[in-house]
């Protein structure tokens, strides 16, 4: 069986979807593995180094014609390839695995059922103990959740750390957190690092113990308090608008005093939640900062602009997009670790094996080939749209 990996096509897109150091572990799972000359460049991985592990280097089309699974990070109706709705060279009945975007209405997907084609979604993968090394939202959202106190430090007019200098003390930089998820905490845990002074806040108050071993301060809003803070994935759930307008209220003055907030409040599947007003850019000095890591899904600040820095009388708002892929080389490695552990689950002997009673392989199968059915369990095939 042909595995193939592609050099990736979605706009801005640095990333691959295998590195070298994972080819001979699926060697072992008896594929062969065919990469697309060039595939890993922007990444750090040069062609050589695939080689040396004993991939296969071919052209794109070639790749397209003999794959039977075609490894991505972004493609269908995420953007890259097969996102017009045409497959082809992909021969019918070929399975994709890779991020791409199943909560909306997309004529890829017309095109994945169309062609006969297998599709899973690694954006679907269970929050559970047994997927944690397969969890390519947590793996990209780590790095996210580092790039973005960069991202900050590097456009606030202020140093992040306390400096005691013959010509006076330098005051540490304030760093607000808001949202307390994989990149939250690693923005707490970066911010903290580069001797930042760091606050977060999140719905969920059982995060309050990982914000405070971070040495962060939680700051509570005294909202009204519920039980479905959280969703049964870990994600933080998605309240009412009479929530949220409380909560801005609340926040006001904790985004006020400080130096670089950064939002990472998202779920999956929904626009990003309005967190931070106009209002409240309006109250904070000249010279600070706000990273919206939601921009992706509309932004959690009202005044992002996805792709772009706004200034706002003197405050910058920075609605940066794929995030991970300006660290590219780290964010291949893991992504790549987290594909690799999921194909053990649908390869056995070289072969396809598609158990649907694996709730992994239950969450993740979006169009399946008629040719990997079976007639006992026509029921469990699972199509999106």
């Amino acid at each position: 069986m042909n595995i193939a990996v592609l050099r990736e096509s979605a706009p801005g897109e640095t990333r691959v979807a295998l590195v070298p150091p994972h080819i001979p572990e699926l060697i072992k799972m008896g594929v062969e593995v065919l990469v697309e000359k060039g595939a890993g460049f922007a990444a750090g991985y040069p062609d050589d180094e695939y080689s040396e592990k004993g991939a296969q280097l071919i052209d794109r089309e070639s790749a397209l014609e003999k794959a039977e699974i075609l490894l991505t990070v972004r493609s269908l109706a995420a953007g890259g390839f097969g996102s017009d709705g045409n497959l082809a060279p992909l021969k019918s009945g070929a399975t994709i695995v890779g991020q791409i975007n199943p909560y909306e209405s997309h004529p890829s997907f017309d095109a994945l059922k169309a062609g006969g084609y297998t599709a899973f979604a690694l954006e679907k993968i269970p929050r559970i103990t047994r997927a944690q090394s397969m969890d390519v939202l947590s793996s990209q959202a780590n790095l996210a959740g580092y790039r973005s106190v960069l991202l900050g430090a590097l456009a606030l007019s202020k140093i992040f750390p306390m400096m005691m200098t013959a010509a006076g003390t330098v005051v540490p930089a304030r760093v607000f957190v808001v949202g307390v998820g994989v990149a939250g905490l690693q923005a707490i845990a970066t911010a903290k690092r580069l001797g930042a002074v760091v606050s977060a806040y999140d719905i969920r108050p059982a995060v309050k113990e990982q914000v405070e071993s971070l040495g962060a301060r939680f700051i509570e809003l005294d909202l009204p308090t519920t039980d479905d803070t959280e969703t049964s994935g870990g994600y933080a759930q998605e309240m009412d608008e009479e929530f949220y307008r409380k909560q801005r209220e609340k926040m006001t003055e904790a985004v006020a005093a400080a130096d670089v907030v950064i939002t990472t409040a998202a779920v999956p599947g929904k626009p990003a939640p309005t967190l931070v007003t106009r209002e409240m850019v309006a109250a904070m000095h000249p010279g600070t900062v706000v990273v919206d890591l939601a921009a992706d899904r509309g932004g959690n600040c009202e005044l992002t602009s996805p792709g772009e820095t706004v200034d706002a009388d003197g405050v910058k708002i920075l609605g940066p997009v794929n995030v991970a892929a300006g660290i590219a080389h780290h964010a291949s490695q893991l992504y790549s670790k987290n594909i690799t552990s999921f194909l053990e689950t649908i390869i056995s002997e070289g072969q396809l094996n598609i158990n649907r009673d694996d709730e992994i392989v239950a969450a993740t199968l979006v169009t399946e080939s008629p040719a990997a059915e079976s007639p006992d369990n026509n029921d469990n095939n699972k199509e999106s749209n």
